[in-house]
């Protein structure tokens, strides 16, 4: 019998990290049953061939959601091997068709397949999830399209533009996100029954004196798993493929660490424009009772690195496969498919809750708009007084003065001079009333088509949501 508890190490993604319905997904027993329905699969195409009789088929229906793990682990402590052990465990409870499971196949014939139905019940999952997140993020864009804030370019002021757009930016990276995972659910493909090196040469003497070929029951047992398959394989399916789920989820991994890493800038007290949902008992530190951490962006931004850097456990299985097979991928894959897809179904789950409990300081991102939004608004004052017929060089040279004074005022903590210095500077009032330099003082207005555009994005979110109710869903 073997039992986990707190006493001995378990992974963090058995009890901390992901979703119950993605643990399961990757948990054992969830594998061990796929297993079996795979050998039934197998057993049903060598029923049509003759080979199976319908008491062995209906025996092992019978039993497939019958998995003990216990009985395969005592038998594998003697084999040495799981599939073997799994083999055994299900034999011993089918008399009738125990003796024809797993017949012509290798054991990566089982495997292989059964990982890629995971994978692509995993990606079904994180699609649901990534719906859910853009979806608060509509509600989000839609409440902020129009509220103006501080743009910054190299973590300087720079120009505004609103805070519905800056969530827009994150939303666009996440819908693209979202339809790399439609197409991965699309495009997955299982090693099909091709045997130890690919080449059928078993399947092709147990199916000799039948009618049926190689190829065609393999075409039968895949479509009853309802799962393409590759035409070519060696013992295993090309590892490249494993390299492409790695892509599409470090993708997402990597806009949700942008996010997460602004969200953690602009909480801090510099900023202070928003912030995440505070329980009213949450401690933010052991030491320092005030603090208020932003944990849950940090734990995003945590797990994001942890699965980019899987990536190059996914391309050395892909790029140093020795010939038809070696077994040095075969330890690492236990570890990261199943973590890499738990840790952004656990960063997706986050996201998700800080875009629906973030708090907006909108004082705060006022406060910040009348402190630095004057420098930006010198660009307007320069194009007006331009077309007012000022020279471009000599006016860029008075605004440029001003400005550098008035920053020197703002960096003593003093209120922003910069409006009224423009507006009291005869050489500008030469070309524009003081009213006009006023009013194109005010950054506010400065936004150019940031809310227009957030809005386009909002709706182009919404239509492909509604669109794509239930993305690749497909049977197992």
């Amino acid at each position: 019998m073997t039992h986990f508890d707190h006493r001995t190490f378990i992974s963090p993604f058995t009890w901390r990290y992901g979703s119950e319905g993605m643990r399961y997904l990757w948990s054992e027993a969830n594998k061990r049953l796929l297993m079996r329905r795979v050998w039934v699969a197998l057993a049903a195409a060598q029923h049509v061939a003759g080979l199976v009789t319908a008491d062995q088929l209906a025996d092992l229906e019978a039993h497939v959601d019958d998995v003990d793990i216990d009985r395969a682990l005592q038998i594998e402590r003697e084999t040495r091997h799981d599939v073997m052990a799994e083999i055994r465990t299900y034999a011993e409870q089918c008399p009738v068709g125990g003796g024809v499971i797993h017949w012509g196949a290798t054991s990566a014939d089982i495997t292989d397949n059964v990982d890629v139905l995971r994978q692509r019940e995993a990606a079904r999952l994180l699609a649901e999830q990534l719906r859910r997140l853009l979806s608060a993020f509509v509600r989000r864009i839609g409440e902020t399209a129009d509220l103006p804030v501080m743009g910054y370019t190299h973590i300087q002021p720079a120009e505004p533009t609103t805070l519905g757009y800056r969530l827009a930016m994150y939303a666009q990276d996440l819908l693209e996100d979202y339809r790399q995972l439609q197409t991965l659910v699309n495009g997955l493909r299982g090693k099909g029954f091709k045997g130890a090196v690919g080449s059928q040469a078993g399947f092709v003497e147990l199916l000799t004196g039948t009618e049926m070929t190689a190829e065609q029951m393999e075409a039968l047992a895949m479509a009853r798993l309802d799962l393409p398959y590759f035409p070519v394989a060696s013992q295993t399916y090309s590892r490249r493929q494993d390299l492409h789920v790695i892509h599409v989820l470090s993708g997402i991994a990597s806009g949700l660490h942008k996010f997460a890493l602004d969200f953690r800038v602009l909480q801090s007290p510099e900023f202070g424009e928003w912030a995440e949902p505070f329980g009213r008992r949450q401690g933010g530190s052991s030491a320092m009772p005030f603090k208020r951490n932003p944990i849950n962006a940090e734990n995003i931004c945590s797990l994001a690195r942890y699965v980019a850097a899987q990536t190059a456990v996914a391309w050395d299985n892909a790029g140093q496969a020795i010939l038809e097979r070696s077994l040095d991928d075969s330890a690492n894959r236990r570890l990261f498919l199943p973590e890499s897809f738990l840790a952004v179904d656990e960063m997706l789950r986050r996201a998700t809750a800080l875009v629906e409990g973030m708090t907006i300081d909108r004082e705060q991102i006022g406060r910040s708009m009348v402190r630095f939004g004057p420098f930006a608004a010198t660009e307007r004052v320069l194009v007006a007084a331009v077309r007012a017929g000022a020279d471009r060089q000599e006016a860029h040279e008075w605004l440029r003065e001003a400005s550098l004074q008035a920053w020197e005022v703002v960096r003593r903590e003093e209120p922003n001079p910069l409006r009224e210095r423009i507006a009291g500077d005869e050489r500008l009032l030469a070309f524009l009333p003081a009213d006009e330099l006023h009013r194109l003082m005010d950054a506010d207005q400065y936004v150019g088509t940031a809310a227009k555009r957030a809005r386009v994005l909002v709706a182009d979110i919404t239509a492909e949501l509604k669109t794509d109710s239930a993305p690749g869903r497909g049977s197992d």
